[in-house]
């Protein structure tokens, strides 16, 4: 995110400063919310290996991963602090897993949509997602302001919901594959596994190192279209 911007950091010190604040509140906000939801219903079906841990909770200190955090504000992608899960302990075993996985992705979309009333009603301007438009935060009056912070918290709940869904270990999408997939399928996904990891690292350095932009043109449509969805554009 932060490093496609690096041009604005070299003509406009204020203004990428502005856009640093602005999207590390919106990461915190996004990974909070994702993280605690994860707890939550861990505990809800049976599981309180989280709230023991004091991860069920909306303080932020509890669920930012330093290195994660600092990936995604500079690339875009990265990924909270896992939330401890005991699957032997969870209602309905697997599948229960995948309802626990499922709930942080599914949190940030009805984040995303409550935060978009405003927007929808026409109370707030929308300009569409994307890193274009993040060059240019806080740069008019008040009301410009809040359409700036608010379009930014939606954008990185939308893309932190559309990348956990991503069926690859250890994203949440895996695990929620998983748990709808017939017990012998679930199983040969699981062996799967191992290259997750792998095969997601692999892809974030090369877009990194070489700006193809795999990732963004397999999330980008799921992003506008919800996006779209959420405004009412």
């Amino acid at each position: 995110m932060l490093l496609s911007s690096y041009q604005l950091l070299l003509n406009d010190p204020a203004s990428f400063l502005r856009l640093a604040v602005l999207v590390a509140l919106a990461l915190v906000v996004a990974i909070t919310v994702h993280e605690c939801s994860h707890a939550l219903i861990a505990s809800r079906l049976g599981d309180n290996t989280a709230r023991q841990l004091g991860r069920l909770t909306l303080n932020p200190l509890k669920h930012l991963d330093p290195s994660g955090t600092v990936l995604m504000l500079v690339a875009g992608f990265g990924w909270g602090k896992p939330v401890p899960v005991n699957q032997d302990r969870l209602l309905h075993g697997r599948v229960g897993m995948g309802l626990v996985a499922g709930a942080g992705p599914l949190s940030n979309l009805v984040v995303a949509f409550l935060l978009a009333i405003p927007i929808k009603l026409g109370v707030l301007q929308w300009s569409s997602p994307g890193l274009a438009q993040t060059t240019r935060v806080m740069t008019g009056g008040l009301q410009e302001g809040l359409s700036d912070i608010l379009g930014l918290v939606i954008f990185f709940n939308l893309l932190l919901a559309v990348f956990n869904l991503i069926p690859l270990f250890p994203l949440d999408g895996s695990k929620v594959l998983a748990g709808l997939l017939p017990r012998d399928l679930a199983t040969a996904y699981s062996r799967l596994e191992r290259y997750g990891p792998l095969l997601l690292v692999g892809v974030v350095m090369l877009d990194l190192l070489s700006g193809l932009g795999i990732l963004w043109a397999i999330m980008g449509p799921a992003v506008r279209g919800l996006a779209a969805a959420a405004v009412g554009s």
